[in-house]
Order: structure tokens, then sequence, then C-alpha cells
């Protein structure tokens, strides 16, 4: 049978998409070593970053359970060990930082959605050619009540193991009747590279699992749990019989081969081989009783959903699901969907000609004239600040009235009493005049002039006032003489109390 190799027929290569889709997977690791001489802050160039990445994953894939994910400090803390066997002579805190920045590259911190992106293009049945973008992840970091827990993706497990979308009971059997083959045939090195690869293929089906039972929490009606979820969950239960099994015989041989041997290298590898079997084992007991939970957790569900009311429309991501898609497309493509949105974001706006009238005078009105300048541009005027004055001459006129002391002297309490007569402003006076007569200004007094002034003296009580705080004074005023005999000007001075003569200094 001959075919026309000219007009080869046009069928969807789906194989061919699977190895890129394959070999996308591994473009985020390769990268890592193309960027590390960037690096600023270290010589990066020693580091092996691809395989830095890849423990870092291995890592997340042992350490994460069915319900709890890996520990961020306990990873970082791991892959430091692996950084510092490939540079001893550095120092603990570059291993740190590079184990830091692994870690954030293949988690892609900086980007909106922390995912990676990759072209691929598939023929379809008539020979047109479409090209698709492949959207993944490596680790994803988790919300949990004490911070954040990581998580590897199916695709970063594939990465590991050296497939994509491979079917996961069979990826399991293949590779336990190869780690049961490589046992009895006393290959302990390479039986454990295929006991870490079944491990892996037994986590990836527990986080099967774990999606469909959070689609579930989330609404039950995107899970189909008429037939393709009781499906899952019986064959999660063959699943993990079969393996109870065939890794009960698998540690009984590696035990047998850890007993039997002398060497100290084969006793090393058989008790590792030991301690990852026991792994499996304590996984498939989690698979096993997340299997035996669903049913409880699916009528749960339904019963708190069908009470709930109705689902809330999700948010609109303006940035990953409407600009970035767009940006990648052209000008004519783009006017569509653009188009669409902005019809159905905007509220609908009342034509601004509501009558024949009004339609008629906007069509017959002249065309107005652009101007090239805007205008004067005018300067502002400021409004001018009235002053108030806290003080009146009113004010003024009766705190010295009531200061007068008529009687020669006064407390400061009963001078207060006076004032509250009148208004709230002439007892503030009245008490801040006499706190200045505490220590009066003599040569302010002698200059101006002035026929007497007024002298406070503390008597050691509190002061009796509802408004004001202090000490209690007593009031009196003193007469200045500004002609003392014997002086040649008014540098001395006396003041008259009670009618007598006090010489004072000015």
């Amino acid at each position: 049978m001959y075919h026309d190799l000219s007009h080869p027929p046009h069928l969807p290569d789906e194989g061919l998409v699977r190895r890129v889709k394959a070999l996308a997977c591994t473009v985020p690791l390769q990268a890592l070593d193309q960027r590390k001489a960037s690096l600023e802050w270290a010589d990066a160039k020693i580091y092996h970053m691809a395989e830095i990445a890849l423990h870092t994953i291995d890592q997340v894939t042992i350490a994460m359970d069915f319900d709890t994910g890996a520990e961020h400090a306990k990873v970082l803390e791991q892959v430091r060990h692996f950084v510092a066997t490939q540079a001893p002579d550095r120092g603990d805190a570059e291993h740190a930082a590079v184990a830091d920045w692994v870690l954030q590259r293949l988690i892609n911190v900086g980007t909106v959605e922390r995912g990676f992106s990759w072209p691929y293009g598939l023929v379809g049945d008539e020979g047109s050619y479409s090209r698709f973008d492949f959207e993944f992840k490596l680790l994803v970091e988790q919300s949990t009540p004490d911070g954040f827990s990581l998580r590897a993706t199916d695709e970063a497990i594939n990465v590991l193991v050296g497939a994509l979308d491979t079917d996961v009971e069979s990826a399991q059997i293949a590779a336990e009747v190869k780690l049961d083959n490589l046992i009895r045939r006393g290959r302990l090195a390479d039986a454990k590279l295929a006991a870490e690869q079944a491990r892996y293929r037994t986590v990836q089906y527990g986080e099967t699992l774990r999606r469909y039972l959070d689609a579930t929490r989330r609404d039950v009606r995107t899970v189909d749990w008429e037939r393709v979820v009781p499906d899952l969950l019986l064959e999660a239960l063959q699943h993990i019989e079969g393996r109870y099994k065939a890794e009960h015989a698998i540690l009984t041989n590696i035990t047998a081969a850890r007993d039997d041997s002398d060497d100290p290298r084969h006793k090393q590898r058989a008790a590792e081989l030991v301690e990852i079997v026991r792994d499996c084992i304590r996984r498939h007991m989690q698979l096993q009783k997340a299997v035996q939970e669903a049913g409880d957790q699916f009528r749960s569900e339904q019963d708190r959903q069908l009470f709930s009311g109705e689902p809330q429309r999700a948010a609109l991501h303006l940035h990953g699901q409407l600009l970035v898609p767009l940006l990648a497309l052209s000008v004519g493509k783009a006017l569509g969907p653009v188009h669409d949105f902005f019809r159905g974001a905007l509220a609908p706006a009342p034509p601004e000609v509501l009558t024949l009238p009004s339609l008629v005078e906007r069509l017959l009105q002249p065309p107005l004239e652009s101007q090239r300048f805007a205008g004067e541009i005018r300067k502002p005027a400021p409004d001018p600040v009235v002053e108030q004055e806290l003080f009146t001459s009113e004010h003024f006129r009766q705190a010295r009235e009531i200061l007068s002391l008529p009687a020669g002297s006064a407390l400061l309490s009963d001078l207060l009493a006076r004032a509250r007569r009148h208004e709230p402003q002439v007892a503030r006076l009245v008490m801040h005049l006499a706190a200045h007569a505490f220590n009066p200004a003599v040569g302010d007094a002698v200059r101006e002039e002035n026929s007497e002034v007024l002298i406070a003296v503390p008597t050691g009580e509190a002061l009796d006032s509802r408004e004001f705080g202090g000490d209690e004074l007593w009031l009196t005023t003193a007469g200045v003489n500004h002609t003392v005999p014997g002086s040649q000007g008014p540098d001395l001075a006396r003041y008259e109390e009670f009618g007598d003569e006090i010489p004072l200094h000015g």
C-alpha cells in the first residue's frame, strides 16, 4: 500500500501535542541555568539550577499529603543542604538565598496568575493550523490556618517521572511490576528509582481525587456524582487493594534482601527502599480514608448548598482574562471582544436628543470655530482674612474696673467671681492680667510712666475656680514715683503701697 507524500492527510496529531507539552514542562527548569548569570548578589555559575529545581519538586512531592501540603520552611531547609553540596566553600546565607530563588521561580512569583505558558499548534481536519497556549504550573501555594503550604501539580510530578498525561492506574501497575522484578534480581539502585516513581504516581492519583472533592465543596453541580465520581471511587478502592498486596509482598522481599546481604551498601539501599515502600503504604491508607469519606462529604455539601441560595457570579479579572489575551490579538480580532465587554459593562445611557424640535435646532446650529488659545487666565484673588480680636475694648474696660481694687487688695477667686457676672471673656482676661502680675515688669512701668502697677503674691492655697486651675493669688496695687530725690532720671522709682514709699531699682 502506497501513500502520496505530496498530499499527506490532514489529521490531528495528538501525540505531537503531548510531546510538545512534555517539553514545555521542562522549559522553566532549563531557563534557571540561563538566568543564573544575571544574579547580582552571588556568582551562581557554580550551581546547577535545574538539578536544584528537580530536587525542590522532589521534596515538595514527598512531603505533601492528601489533605496538607509541604511546609515552606522545611522544604527550603532540605534544598539548602542540597545546594551546599554543590558549593561547600560558599556561606550558608548564599545557599539559603539560592534555594529560595529557585523555589520562587518554580512558583513563578511576580506574575499575576503565577503560572507558565507555552504556545503550540494543532492541525485541524481541514488542514488549518490553529495556535493555542498551554497553561501550566509546577508548584502552587495553598492557604492554611497557619500560613501557606506548597503542593506539586501533575505537571511537576510528570517532569520527575518523564511523562505527561499518563494514565495513573496503568503507570502505577507498571511501576509496581518493575519494582518487584528489580528487587528479585538484586538491582537495588534501580529499584530505588522505580520505588520513587511509584510513590510519585501514588501522590498524583490522590491529587486527582482531591480536585474532585474541592470542586464538590465549591459547587456539587460541576462534578458528575452519578457516574464519573462513583466509578472513580470504585477504581480507587480496587487500586488500593491491589497496591496493598503488591507493596506488602515487595516489602517482604526488600526486608529479606536487607537481612541476607553482607554488603553494607546493599543493606543501606535496602533500608532506604523499606522506608519508601512504607511511605507508599501510609499514603494508600490516607487515600482509602478519603475514598470512604467522599460519599459523606458529597451528601453534606449537597445539603449545605441546597439551602445556601443561588450562587454568586464570579467577578471578571480584567488584567488576566481581558487585557492580556487582547494584547496578543490583532486590532481587527480584538474589536469584537472589546465591544462586547463595554456593551455589557456600561449602563444604558439616554440619548441627548429626545424630541424632534431639539434635533432640528441641533442640526441648524452653526459649527463653532476652534480657538487657538483657551483665553486669558485669571489671577486668583484671595479672600481677605478678617482678624477677630479675642478681647474687645469693652472687655478691657470691665477687667480694669474689676482690678482697680477699691479695698486695696483682694483674692483672685473673688475677682473671678465678680468677672463671671459679665461675659466669659472678661473672666479669662482677668485671669490673664493676674498671671502677668505675679512677676510684674517694673522697668516697663517706669518707661511707660504708669502711675501704679498690679502685684500678685501666692497665698499657698489652691485656686477656687471651676474654669481655671493653679495657686490662689493675693492681688494689690502699688504706686510708682518717677521723681526720686537725689536721682538724675527715671532709673530709680519707688512703690507707694498703703501710703509708704519703697525705693526700687529699675
